[in-house]
């Protein structure tokens, strides 16, 4: 459980990752030096695990957005798909699902043919079948939690 003093210093430094000490000491009535601590103490407790730069896909050569949920070929098998697909750097995240696939795949590539070759790759690595939805339109991504 936390604070509120550190919930607030959590909320800020996800909507800015780079705010300095002093702002965030501003920001929350404490000293630069009662910051730092805090933000010490959030990362050590494993509450804040990185700092990352956030980029616009297509600014990047990665136009195209697709969730691509997994089911295991053959459930006999050990559940391991998220091994085996760990060396395809296109896949931004995998998720554990409930329902009748077993994993969501949040995967970025440039365009269609590329999305076609990754989920040719994803299914033999994995010996999985695949189903795609390919995002239109991102409205909003990455919003900070609501602490």
């Amino acid at each position: 459980m936390l604070e509120d003093l550190d919930r607030q210093i959590v909320q800020l430094l996800c909507r800015d990752g780079r705010m300095s000490f002093t702002d965030l000491g501003r920001s929350t009535g404490l000293s630069v030096s009662a910051v730092h601590q805090r933000v010490r103490r959030l990362e050590q407790r494993g509450v804040i695990t990185s700092y990352v730069a956030l980029v616009d896909p297509s600014q990047v050569g990665l136009a195209l957005t697709a969730f691509v949920s997994i089911k295991e070929i053959d459930p006999s098998q050990p559940d391991d798909a998220p091994d085996r697909l760990t060396h395809l750097p296109a896949i931004e995240a995998c998720y554990s699902v409930a329902g009748e696939e077993s994993y969501l795949l949040k995967v970025r590539v440039a365009d269609p043919a590329a999305l076609e070759s990754l989920l040719q790759e994803i299914r033999a690595a994995a010996n999985v079948s695949t189903r795609t939805m390919v995002v239109l339109s991102t409205p909003y991504e990455n919003r900070p939690p609501n602490l």
